[in-house]
C-alpha cells in the first residue's frame, strides 16, 4: 500500500491505516529507535508510540513525506526516552558520542539535541545535504539521524570504517563552513 492510500485511511479515521503504516515503515522506525535506545523492547514501544502519535495528529496534519514524518516522530520519541533514562542512569553511549561530534560544528550552550532539531526544520541543512555527494549524505544521515555507529554504517554501505570516519569528519567541517557562510553560526 502506498503513502497516499495509508494517509487516506488516517484521514478517514480507519484503524487499518495504523496497521498499514506499521507494515510499511515498522522496520525503519524500529531501526531508528534501536540505534538510539539500544534495546529492542524499548524500540518496539517507540514504534507503537510513533504510530499512535501519527494517528492522533493526522488529520489535521497532512505530511508531504509520510516516511520522513514517521521517522522524525520515532527519532524524537526515542531521543526523549533516551534523555529520560540518561537522566536516571547517566550512562554513555552511541547517541552521546554522535551528539558530541556534532557539537564541534554546531555550537550550543547546553543542548545540542535542541539545536539539531531546529536545524532539521531549517531549509539550510536540507540544502547542505543536497549539495554534497549522495554517499556522503547517506553516511551523515545514518550517523546523525539514525544514530548508527561507524561499524554499522561501514557494513551497510560496504565501506571501510576509516572511510566512514573520514567522510564524517570532512562532512562536519563542510557543514560548519556552510552554516557560517549562511549566517547560521
Amino acid at each position: 500500500m502506498n503513502d497516499k492510500s495509508i494517509l487516506a485511511l488516517f484521514e478517514q479515521r480507519d484503524e487499518r491505516g495504523i496497521k498499514e503504516a506499521g507494515r510499511a515503515y515498522g522496520g525503519l522506525l524500529r531501526t531508528v529507535a534501536i540505534h538510539i535506545l539500544g534495546d529492542s523492547r524499548d524500540a518496539e514501544e517507540c514504534v507503537n508510540d510513533t504510530l499512535m502519535k501519527a494517528w492522533l495528529a493526522i488529520p489535521p496534519e497532512k505530511p508531504k513525506h509520510f516516511r520522513a514524518y514517521l521517522a522524525k516522530i520515532a527519532r524524537n520519541l526515542a531521543l526523549n526516552r533516551y534523555e529520560a533514562e540518561r537522566a536516571q542512569f547517566r550512562g554513555g553511549g552511541e547517541v552521546e558520542a554522535a551528539l558530541d561530534e556534532l557539537s564541534e560544528c554546531i555550537p550550543a550552550s547546553d543542548n545540542t539535541e535542541q539545536v539539531l532539531d531546529k536545524l532539521a526544520l531549517n531549509a539550510a541543512l536540507d540544502s547542505f545535504l543536497r549539495s554534497i555527494p549522495a554517499q556522503h549524505a547517506k553516511v551523515f544521515m545514518h550517523r546523525y539521524f539514525s544514530m548508527m555507529n561507524v561499524g554499522e554504517i561501514a557494513a551497510e554501505l560496504d565501506l571501510s570504517e576509516g572511510t566512514v570516519k573520514s567522510i564524517l569528519r570532512r562532512t562536519r567541517a563542510k557543514l560548519q563552513t556552510y552554516l557560517t557562510k549562511e549566517g547560521l553560526l
